[in-house]
């Protein structure tokens, strides 16, 4: 796993834990499965930009922030 998909992954999972939503509920509001949502946060799958955008909007933080980028 590279060291992106690692911050990504560690930074989805802290976002989602702020919301105080569970990997079942982010998976469902996603309408994806909760194991394809599990392996965005274990960094054994990125979502695609789509995807990446309602994460971002479900959760009320920016792309880069997400991205570890701001």
């Amino acid at each position: 796993m590279s060291n992106f998909q690692q911050s990504f992954s560690q930074y989805l999972r802290n976002a989602r834990q702020s919301a105080s939503l569970t990997q079942a509920e982010m998976a469902e509001k996603l309408s994806v499965s909760r194991s394809t949502y599990t392996y965005y946060e274990t960094g054994h799958a990125q979502p695609d930009l789509e995807s990446l955008a309602k994460i971002c909007r479900i959760l009320g933080i920016s792309a880069d922030s997400l991205l570890g980028l701001g």
